[in-house]
């Protein structure tokens, strides 16, 4: 005779009542690896069908919940089967729950003393390998408790030690993570930059336009004129760490712009969870960016960079500083004023907004110290006209800049021509990438079987394609030499070189925006 499994032994607690209801085997394990390595464990949840069978139920009336495999028991709102096991409760028809262990019900106190208390108004047991419970018992609702605290503690503890682990690796640098775009990893896991000339130029062009021009749109705006996409390996997938290349985008460059890989420091901790921004199933969300003061580990010079650590600081200092806040400056924009998050009153302290109106025909605009009327329903503080304070820091600005005409007039053509070298450069690059597209194409389709139909034709097509784009970059290229040709012409250096001499009639020229006067007046004004 078989011998009894303590939980068999249910001393009276299963009545005929509760085996009329349904009795739910709820099957759970955490992750997908261990429903791929660790079937015993699945195995032996799904055997928990005959042990109710054995406590009287009928085959028919035992329901199996499985939908919850690979998925952490640490909150129910990523998981259906949890889900659908409490209502089922809720709406009164269970009699029994089964679970291998508590743990594989909740990992959660919440969530178990949820489903606990729903089970005891409901008069439902639950069940494990140790016994059955009656939640409704006190001393059973003791016991399910301890275990449901149990299981939370192991959880912790697991969580503590792996978190644990990933600092003390991370405090060494050898803490892997995914390389951002211009870097590679060697086979013996040693990040480097990427071998490719034409990424390594298309990464520092990001860096070097944004030092120049100062703003992210500024940068966008510049790469796309120029037809300039940015690169990518894939992670993952039968391509992965194949070169592909993507438009630019703003959500990119900044992200470029914050990294610090780029400026050779190895960081771990820039993000922390704050639990007010979690979206409930959406178990990514709710992270949010520290200042580096507060990382756990930053380690200067640990990687290859290609823009220097005070670099890095200043282009943070000057994405803060565009920021529409009250408490910066913000970025240059179209507007007349050219003193527009700069100015301050003298009377309070507070920065000064700017107010456009029409006045005899003409868009003017004032500076006005309503902080006081905006916040508290106060008075004025003070206003004044634009005009003559923006006439009166040109004339400053200008003074400032006009000892230095000479040296502009001198290097703004070479300035010119260098930086419609590199963009050549690039362009010329991606024509020769062409070119192995096309070489890789033929070689391939020579090299196949002419008797193979089935093969040579998606040869022949991919060929056919490489050279098509071959063509289309050939045609794309010259039209963009034709409107912006790499080398001045002596006439157009020579313009440029008067242009650029006369700093009062460049400044008032009508090719110069209001934009590009504010960056001029802001000039390192964002710095700490």
């Amino acid at each position: 005779m078989t011998a009894l499994m303590p939980w068999e032994r249910v001393d009276g607690k299963v009545t005929e009542r509760h085996r009329d209801a349904l009795a739910i085997v709820y099957v759970r394990q955490s992750t997908r690896q261990q429903v791929r390595d660790h079937g015993e464990s699945t195995r032996l949840q799904y055997a928990l069908v005959d042990r109710a069978v054995a406590l009287g139920w009928q085959a028919c009336r035992v329901l199996v919940i499985d939908d919850d495999l690979g998925r952490s028991g640490t909150s129910a709102l990523a998981r259906p089967g949890f889900q659908r096991l409490v209502s089922e409760v809720s709406l009164g028809h269970v009699g029994l729950v089964l679970g291998i262990e508590m743990s594989r019900l909740a990992c959660s106190e919440k969530d178990f003393y949820q489903l606990l208390e729903l089970c005891a108004l409901a008069g439902a047991l639950l069940a494990d390998t140790d016994g059955v419970y009656d939640p409704g018992d006190v001393n059973d609702r003791m016991l399910l408790g301890l275990k449901g605290t149990m299981s939370a503690v192991e959880l912790h503890l697991i969580k503590q030690r792996m978190q644990a682990g990933k600092v003390n690796k991370a405090r060494r640098g050898e803490l892997g993570f995914a390389l951002p775009m211009g870097y590679v990893r060697r086979p013996s896991g040693e990040p480097v930059l990427d071998p490719d000339e034409q990424v390594r130029a298309a990464v520092r062009l990001v860096f070097a336009k944004f030092a120049e021009l100062g703003t992210l749109n500024g940068v966008l705006r510049y790469l796309v004129v120029n037809g300039i996409d940015l690169p990518l390996r894939a992670r993952s997938g039968p391509d992965k760490g194949e070169l592909v290349w993507r438009r630019p985008n703003r959500a990119t460059l900044q992200w470029m712009l914050h990294s610090p890989i780029y400026a050779g420091i190895y960081a771990y901790g820039r993000r922390r969870v704050d639990p007010r921004r979690k979206v409930a199933g959406r178990p990514a969300t709710g992270k949010v960016v520290v200042d580096p003061d507060q990382w756990t580990v930053m380690i200067p010079g640990a990687l290859p960079a290609y823009v220097s650590e005070l670099t890095w600081r200043d282009n943070l200092a000057r994405l803060a500083a565009n920021a529409s806040r009250a408490d910066t400056t913000g970025a240059a924009r179209r507007g007349s004023a050219l003193l527009s998050g700069l100015v301050h009153c003298g009377r309070c302290g507070k920065r000064m907004t700017v107010r456009y109106h029409v006045r005899e025909g003409h868009r003017q605009a004032d500076y006005a110290c309503a902080r006081e009327l905006v916040d508290y329903g106060g008075r004025l503080c003070q206003a004044m006209a634009g005009s003559g304070i923006d006439a009166y820091v040109t004339e400053q600005v200008l003074a400032a800049l006009e000892p230095a005409a000479v040296e502009v007039s001198l290097h703004a053509a070479e300035q010119i021509e260098a930086d419609r070298a590199r963009v050549d450069r690039i362009w010329r690059q991606r024509i020769e990438r062409a070119g192995i597209d096309v070489d890789r194409a033929r070689r391939c389709y020579r090299l196949a079987e002419p008797e193979n139909r089935l093969v040579v034709r998606q040869l022949e097509h991919e060929w056919e394609q490489a050279l098509a784009a071959q063509q289309q970059l050939r045609k794309d290229y010259a039209r963009f030499t034709a409107a912006r040709p790499p080398i001045l012409t002596p006439a157009e250096r020579a313009a440029v070189t008067a242009r650029a001499a006369d700093i009062r009639a460049l400044w008032h020229a009508e090719t110069t925006t209001n934009t590009d006067r504010k960056e001029i007046i802001r000039a390192r004004s964002w710095r700490r």
